[in-house]
Parts: C-alpha cells; sequence; structure tokens
C-alpha cells in the first residue's frame, strides 16, 4: 500500500523495484495485491498484459481501520491501553512527546 499511496499507479514489477531490500518475490507481491484487491484497498486495470494497480482507500482511513482492528482485537477496545503499551516498549522522543501533550490537551478541551 506505501508503494502505492506514494507511487500511484504501479504494476506489479514497479512496487517489487520500489520495495527494494530485502527484494520480495514477484509473486509475493502479487498475491499481497490481489488480497488488497479483495479486501477492496486496491484496484487494477489491464495495460497489455500486464496489470496496473492503485489505491482506492486513502492512507488516513487504512490507517484509522487497522487502528480500531487492533484496539478491538488485542487491547478490549481501549486506546488508554494502546498508548500505554506504546509508551512503554518504544523510545519517544521529546518532539513526539510535545505533540502527544498537545493531543491530550485538545481532547481534553473536547470534553
Amino acid at each position: 500500500m506505501q508503494v502505492l499511496w506514494d507511487r500511484g499507479e504501479s504494476s506489479v514489477a514497479d512496487v517489487v523495484e520500489a520495495i527494494g531490500d530485502p527484494p520480495l518475490a514477484y509473486n509475493t507481491v502479487l498475491t499481497t495485491l490481489r488480497i488488497l484487491e479483495q479486501k477492496a484497498y486496491v484496484k487494477h486495470k489491464a495495460a497489455g498484459r500486464a496489470f496496473i494497480y492503485r489505491a482506492v482507500v486513502a492512507r488516513d482511513e487504512a490507517q484509522r481501520s487497522v487502528v480500531t482492528h487492533v484496539l478491538s482485537r488485542f487491547f478490549d477496545g481501549s486506546p488508554r491501553e494502546l498508548v500505554l503499551n506504546l509508551l512503554e516498549s518504544e523510545a519517544v522522543d521529546e518532539k513526539e512527546l510535545d505533540r502527544l501533550r498537545e493531543l491530550l490537551d485538545k481532547a481534553k478541551g473536547q470534553q
């Protein structure tokens, strides 16, 4: 998805090339794109013998969907537990902490 969001329409070969190191097999990328198409994240069109894939779901929409899924599957629907887990397991720099404080203050003001 990252490649399609960054580069726009791309063939399987384009995606393989863009991924770079470590390289993925053509068939692995093709299978992944087909799964993403079944899930309605991408669509394809024929261009000669190749298929050209494009993202049909915006990056922010996909991110929200994934976070919602992770919350429900692993954190019992609790954003608090997710954030606490991230803060405990990841090194967070001062700039990120400032941004988190801004978001928390904004959320607090909306309550």
